[in-house]
C-alpha cells in the first residue's frame, strides 16, 4: 500500500479498500471510487474530487435532514483532510458542478496542478455560458 493510500484511509474514518480495489469512503451512502486503476497520487486526488465531491454538498442518503447535513459535513471534512484544503460546501458545489462524475478530467488535473485555483473552474463555466448563449429558442 502506498503512502497516499494510507493517507486516504486515515483521512476518511471507517473507510476501507475492498477486495475489488475500490476505495469505500462511506459504505452506507455508497460513496466510493475504483482505486486499483490509479497510477499515481494525482489520479487519486482527481478521483477524490470527481467522485466524492457530490457527497460533500448534495448527496442525501438518509431520511432525516440532520443526518444528511452531518454526512455532507463528514465528507467535506475528510476531503479537506486528505487534500490539505479548506473547501467550503459552496466550493464543493462548484467543484461538483464542474468536475463531478469525471465530466472534464483534464480540467480536474488543471485545477489540482494550479493549487486549487477556482479561476480554473470559473473559466470553464464562463465558456459554457457563452457557448450556450446562441442556442436559445
Amino acid at each position: 500500500m502506498t503512502d497516499t493510500e494510507h493517507k486516504l484511509l486515515k483521512a476518511f474514518p471507517r473507510s476501507f479498500i475492498s477486495e475489488f480495489g475500490e476505495f469505500i469512503a462511506h459504505d452506507k451512502a455508497n460513496e466510493y471510487f475504483i482505486l486499483k486503476n490509479c497510477a499515481d497520487d494525482l489520479d487519486i486526488k482527481c478521483k477524490v474530487l470527481e467522485w466524492l465531491s457530490r457527497g460533500a454538498c448534495k448527496t442525501a442518503p438518509f431520511r432525516a435532514n440532520k443526518k444528511n447535513e452531518a454526512f455532507n459535513n463528514f465528507m467535506l471534512s475528510d476531503i479537506n483532510e486528505f487534500l490539505c484544503t479548506e473547501f467550503t460546501r459552496e466550493d464543493m458545489r462548484d467543484i461538483y458542478s464542474t468536475l463531478g462524475n469525471c465530466v472534464n478530467h483534464e480540467k480536474t488535473i488543471e485545477f489540482i496542478e494550479s493549487g486549487y485555483d477556482f479561476a480554473v473552474l470559473s473559466r470553464d463555466r464562463a465558456g459554457r455560458r457563452q457557448e450556450g448563449a446562441g442556442n436559445e429558442h
